[in-house]
């Protein structure tokens, strides 16, 4: 559990309702999603907040942090996806941060999290800082150690040319 508190730490949501919203009132409160155990807690803890209503439509005025949610379709003004709480625990369980599959999703592009998931599990390589750095590392059990020292490898070409084959954000790269 500690590691999926981790990766919901600094998520957190603005809870208000459509009907206070309209009536000029912005009650609400932020909600962080790691004090919660799963959705339908936080679920209780929203009808809690707004029991002064029948049957609240809750609107989520705002979020912190919640980008990668965002970016798969799981949070919205109107929406609140019960699987961030399982996404979030398979995350942990992958043993990679947050930061690696947001990466992922900044290469390819919106799409299910599975997709996403299963991509980083297959192609994620590593954390370089730079394309010569990474180019040097893919190409070191390549090159001889016995290579003469007058030949000079351009690191700079060599990576433009091998990043054909790879994605990069954020300093983390992928096989494409």
């Amino acid at each position: 559990m500690t590691n999926l508190k981790n990766c919901l730490d600094s998520c957190s949501i603005y809870v208000g309702t459509y009907q206070k919203y309209n009536n000029r009132n912005l009650y609400g409160k932020w909600l962080n999603l790691s004090d919660y155990l799963d959705y339908d807690k936080l679920l209780e803890a929203m009808k809690e907040l707004h029991q002064d209503e029948h049957d609240p439509e809750f609107m989520f005025q705002d979020y912190e942090n919640c980008s990668f949610f965002e970016k798969l379709g799981l949070i919205a003004e109107s929406h609140l996806s019960n699987e961030i709480f399982e996404i979030a625990e398979q995350i942990n369980d992958s043993n990679y941060e947050l930061e690696i599959f947001e990466a992922y999703v900044d290469c390819i592009g919106k799409m299910d999290f599975q997709s996403v998931y299963d991509g980083v599990i297959n192609y994620y390589i590593g954390e370089y800082s730079d394309d010569e750095t990474f180019a040097q590392y893919i190409l070191e059990e390549s090159i001889p150690e016995s290579l003469p020292n007058y030949i000079y490898i351009d690191w700079e070409s060599t990576a433009r040319n091998i990043m054909c084959d790879y994605f990069e954000s954020n300093r983390h790269y992928f096989r494409s």
